[in-house]
């Protein structure tokens, strides 16, 4: 009974983590998305906010982290490591895996440079796809990791691959809406990006 009361407790700071970092994500792309349609999408995002999310993001990451470590170790002591046959826990093991790598740079190289250039218009190509697509693979990532995570019903049901199948179509569907999105804001505005002193560029990538 005390461990499994101690279990929810693990699970529930496992949820807030999620939660926070979801809410943060979201709260940031709907205003990115409102300027790009609606505002002037060379002003950006204020650079504070970008820094108060990434620390928001990277501590809700750890939390994640920790306490799904902790849910792990508990459902192995009592489930031996054939816990770890679960293709759906296979699924969510990769996944944040994968989104942890995806945050060192997103945080490490395409915030900082975000911070400069106040907008994506501002930034070159190849700058503007890397950061669009490390943007839309962390929501991504948060979201489907969440389904996983509160999908009971896909345990031992499916395949792996099978349910890395939406994962990768969502991807790939909101880097093409995202990338279509900026494009338009582009042709919108009808206006020449702002000049970005050449120093601030050099070594972002």
């Amino acid at each position: 009974m005390e461990l499994e009361f101690f279990r929810l407790t693990i699970v529930y700071g496992h949820l807030i983590a999620c939660s926070v970092a979801i809410g943060a994500i979201l709260v940031s792309d709907f205003a990115a998305v409102r300027q790009l349609v609606s505002g002037d999408p060379y002003r950006g995002e204020d650079p504070k906010h970008l820094q108060s999310l990434q620390k928001t993001v990277t501590l809700a990451l750890v939390a994640l982290w920790i306490s799904g470590a902790v849910l792990v170790a508990i459902d192995v002591a009592g489930k031996g490591m054939g816990y770890f046959d679960n293709p759906k826990l296979q699924a969510k093991i990769i996944i944040v895996c994968v989104l942890t790598l995806n945050g060192i740079l997103l945080h490490n190289t395409v915030l900082p440079l975000m911070m400069k250039a106040k907008s994506l218009l501002n930034l070159s190509w190849g700058q503007r796809a890397v950061a669009l697509f490390t943007g839309t693979f962390s929501a991504t990532s948060w979201f489907y990791a969440a389904l996983l995570g509160v999908g009971r019903p896909l345990s031992w049901k499916y395949p792996l691959m099978l349910l890395l199948t939406p994962y990768f179509a969502l991807m790939a569907g909101g880097f093409a809406g995202m990338f279509g999105l900026v494009a338009w804001a582009q042709y919108r505005t009808r206006k020449e990006p702002r000049h970005i002193e050449r120093e601030d560029m050099v070594g972002a990538f």
